[in-house]
């Protein structure tokens, strides 16, 4: 059996074993293949061979798919699966499977982590001592940033998975109320959790936090219209994705101050364009789609990857998206 990778690097750039996946067949990894969907020449040149596949964000297409058929097995190096065309993969008999929880806790932690930098600052700062502004100081302390304390304010989540209840554990532990939206409910909720309408949850939240897939309906969500239903000053965390926030409006808002302060570890479109309203905004962090990627996560994603293969060829195949 062969097994390839199209686009190993980000999971794994060398810290972390392939064993879970390459001891069962012969296997090829590649660092990277075109992202681009209109270029697939490289993607069926290196997969066409292949009985099973694993990708994270280089899309296999109807067009690929046509060109591949020896391929029995579509793996997704991710949790969002979306660059695979699941409905043509189905009309051919391939399952596909995903990754569905294994950065839970990364990711949760990441939002906690911007959200604390929002308030404090602590890069910054730092940073400002190392180059001897503290040291000219006539105070024994000085602040650049307002400083925010979260103890009794309130976070809205939207989105209430398995994320966003981690990350309402964290925010419960600093004292906050939490609010969510979420379509679908749980039954018993933590106590200082509770859920709520849209329109409630964005009037009263002091920080919002993005914890919902993308779908074709919640696309643009956080937009002029909703902003202006938000408090002044509010704080907007997104680590879930990029198109679930119009950043030409963010920006604006973020420029005029209604928006106290945003953090966001993905963008519409990744890597990041030079033409993005985001980058010279107001009041904003921005890193690079890193929430899931501490190595105890990609070890965990790899380890189930493994597992989802093993189960496949066992004829009792996990996690498939495609049923």
């Amino acid at each position: 059996m062969k097994i390839v990778v199209l686009d190993g690097y980000t999971e794994n750039p060398g810290d972390i074993s392939w064993a879970p996946i390459s001891s069962q067949g012969e296997f090829t990894v590649y660092d990277r293949t075109s992202y681009d969907p209109g270029n697939i020449d490289l993607t069926i040149e290196r997969a066409k061979d292949a009985d099973v596949v694993f990708t994270n964000k280089t899309h296999i297409t109807r067009e690929v798919l046509d060109k591949l058929p020896a391929l029995k097995y579509i793996g997704v190096l991710a949790t969002g699966y979306n660059v695979v065309d699941v409905d043509t993969a189905k009309e051919k008999g391939i399952p596909v499977s995903n990754i569905p929880s294994y950065g839970t806790q990364a990711v949760a932690q990441f939002a906690a982590a911007l959200l604390l930098e929002l308030c404090h600052h602590v890069g910054d700062h730092s940073n400002c001592v190392k180059t001897g502004d503290w040291q000219s100081n006539p105070d024994f302390c000085f602040w650049n940033y307002p400083l925010v304390e979260l103890y009794g304010k309130t976070a809205g989540l939207i989105g209430f998975g398995r994320i966003g209840q981690a990350f309402s554990k964290i925010a419960r532990a600093l004292g906050m109320n939490v609010l969510v939206y979420d379509v679908a409910q749980n039954a018993d909720m933590p106590e200082g959790v509770r859920y709520t309408d849209l329109d409630t949850l964005l009037a009263e939240s002091d920080v919002i936090s993005l914890h919902c897939p993308l779908t074709a309906e919640n696309g643009g969500l956080i937009n002029k219209a909703n902003i202006a239903k938000m408090k002044d000053g509010v704080m907007i965390i997104n680590t879930s994705r990029g198109p679930l926030v119009d950043e030409g409006d963010l920006a604006e808002a973020l420029n005029a101050g209604k928006v106290g302060g945003a953090a966001v570890d993905v963008v519409s479109s990744e890597p990041i364009s030079g033409d993005n309203p985001l980058l010279s905004a107001k009041n904003i962090l921005i890193t690079p789609h890193i929430a899931w990627a501490p190595k105890e996560s990609r070890v965990r994603l790899m380890e189930i990857a493994g597992e989802n293969l093993k189960t496949f060829l066992a004829g009792n195949p996990q996690n498939i998206v495609n049923p």
